[in-house]
């Protein structure tokens, strides 16, 4: 089999395989044909709108590389934001449901993060997917982060480091390419990058410390990529330009001074904190002239053709030159080699998979169990068999990027009624109204237990939740507990209550595992990994 060379590719075919695209259906549409065969893209990324079946992501993958073969092109990157917990985009049932960051900080084994890290990408590989946008290594401390949170391990350093290096070795041992994200941190933000624009204001000696020291072990431990951050950072760069489009940063910084020889890969061009401040075509310039290998564009048609056609008008022009197109080109070719993107897509065997499938999912429970952190009891865990409570659970419908309900959502009145202990459920708004607060308080009286679960993706708790809690917390006869199925730092915006409980995430794992302790059938052995307030800081 010919390997294709740089020598064998057009200046056309070379800036285009600068370009990662997304596309919107579960085949091979004319949005993502045009992208390959007329601009020779050298990736596709999926979303949750690309995702089907097992066998439908298979045969899409291995449609799309013919489609990149019949073109003579090399192999396509083939991305995926499967970050686990929250960023999953694939989230089935017939594949293994793999825990978010925060989880396994919680559960504090590298080893572990490992085996799960090593879970997905197999799963990954077989749907022909061979590159992996994970892990964030990005270090959560600040609070109010709305777009990191729980897709950390940790608030400390060495922490995520630690379990960083674990995921990407493991991913890639499994011919899976790993990103660590998002350079040089997003993790002390209290703006989403796809929404506005953050400046990260500490000096070179804090970022040393905190921020850069997850990328160095990242480095070390030989990350395929680094996935630069829409974000400001003054102590490397004078202007007040995001990393991605900073040369300072992504050449002075990281290529020179850090010694990274793999891909930099931005985040997408799309997000606003890009498109609202600099037009795409003129951000996909300026970020290869930063130093960036390739340029995510997830979205529209129009925007990824106008940023290819924009580079191809700065090759013209001089603004940029075809050398510095090569090396780049060179950089993605050897990867592509390095992790035999030219092997074609296994046949689907579903059989094989079920079978992967039971024998993954006692590390996935075991993961989910050494989670749960229990910040504070009274006396009021465990349950007991015959009591009858009530469980109120916020129903989240808000999906965005990095805010994506399970779509599997186990009942935890249900996995509680397990352990023969009976338990109703009111399922209540993310922002509960007054007449549903009213409603659940009726049921509330009668109850010998409650546990009201908390779900915030950033900031503050929702009123209405907050209220509910308030208003059950009050009730002098049925003990309260709090259960916080997202962000941990729920307990900052709550009365005093008896009894509070971290899960990190509200998928099938993790609320089985939270009734397990809740019964006392599971020793609660988590640890914090983010200090959610003076009294409760991480755990060392």
């Amino acid at each position: 089999m010919h390997r294709i060379q740089l020598s064998d590719l057009t200046l056309e075919q070379k800036i285009g395989q600068l370009f990662i695209g997304g596309f919107h259906n579960v085949t091979p549409d004319e949005q993502v044909r045009i992208l390959i065969e007329q601009y020779h893209t050298g990736g596709v990324i999926y979303f949750r709108r690309n995702i089907g079946t097992p066998r439908q992501i298979t045969e899409l993958s291995a449609q799309l590389q013919q489609v990149a073969k019949h073109s003579g092109l090399p192999p396509l990157f083939i991305a995926i934001d499967q970050e686990g917990g929250m960023v999953s985009r694939i989230d089935r049932e017939e594949l293994s449901l793999i825990p978010g960051n925060m989880s396994l900080g919680a559960a504090d084994d590298p080893d572990l993060t490992g085996q799960v890290a090593a879970i997905s990408a197999r799963e990954l590989r077989a749907l022909g997917i061979n590159l992996n946008l994970a892990p964030c290594i990005d270090v959560n401390n600040n609070p109010r982060n709305p777009v990191i949170g729980v897709r950390s391990y940790s608030e400390k350093p060495d922490k995520v480091a630690e379990h960083g290096a674990a995921a990407i070795i493991a991913m890639q041992t499994e011919q899976v390419a790993a990103t660590a994200k998002h350079f040089p941190g997003h993790g002390d933000t209290e703006v989403d990058s796809h929404y506005g624009l953050a400046s990260i204001p500490h000096d070179r000696t804090r970022l040393e410390l905190v921020e850069l020291l997850p990328f160095r072990r990242a480095i070390e431990a030989e990350v395929d990529l680094i996935m630069s951050a829409h974000v400001i950072f003054p102590a490397f760069e004078p202007e007040s330009i995001p990393a991605t489009l900073s040369h300072a940063v992504l050449t002075g910084l990281l290529r020179e001074q850090m010694g990274f020889e793999g891909l930099i890969i931005t985040d997408c061009l799309e997000m606003h904190a890009i498109a609202r401040h600099f037009p795409i075509p003129e951000a996909a310039v300026r970020s290869l002239q930063a130093g960036a290998d390739l340029l995510l564009v997830s979205h529209t048609l129009k925007d990824q053709i106008a940023a290819i056609k924009a580079v191809r008008t700065a090759v013209a022009e001089g603004r940029l030159t075809e050398e510095r197109i090569n090396e780049s080109v060179e950089r993605i070719l050897a990867l592509k080699a390095k992790r035999a993107m030219e092997q074609s897509v296994l046949e689907w065997q579903d059989e094989r998979l079920h079978l992967h499938i039971a024998e993954s999912g006692a590390v996935l429970r075991e993961a989910a169990i050494r989670s749960i952190t229990v910040v504070k009891d009274t006396g009021q865990l465990p349950l007991k068999p015959g009591q009858h409570g009530l469980v109120v659970w916020p129903h989240v419908t808000r999906e965005t990027e990095v805010d994506e309900p399970a779509a599997h959502r186990v009942s935890l009145a249900q996995a509680i009624r397990h352990y023969s202990i009976e338990a109703d459920e009111a399922v209540v708004d993310a922002e509960p109204g007054q007449s549903e607060i009213e409603q659940v308080m009726q049921r509330a009286h009668t109850a010998d237990f409650i546990v009201m679960a908390t779900y915030t993706s950033a900031g503050e708790l929702p009123a209405g939740q907050a209220r509910l809690t308030a208003a059950l917390a009050a009730l002098p006869n049925s003990p309260l507990i709090v259960a916080s199925v997202r962000n941990p730092y729920d307990i900052n915006h709550l009365p005093e209550v008896d009894t509070y409980i971290c899960c990190y995430e509200n998928r099938k794992y993790a609320i089985e595992a939270l009734a397990g302790v809740l019964a006392g059938q599971h020793p609660a052995a988590g640890k914090l990994p983010v200090s959610l307030n003076e009294r409760y800081s991480v755990e060392v």
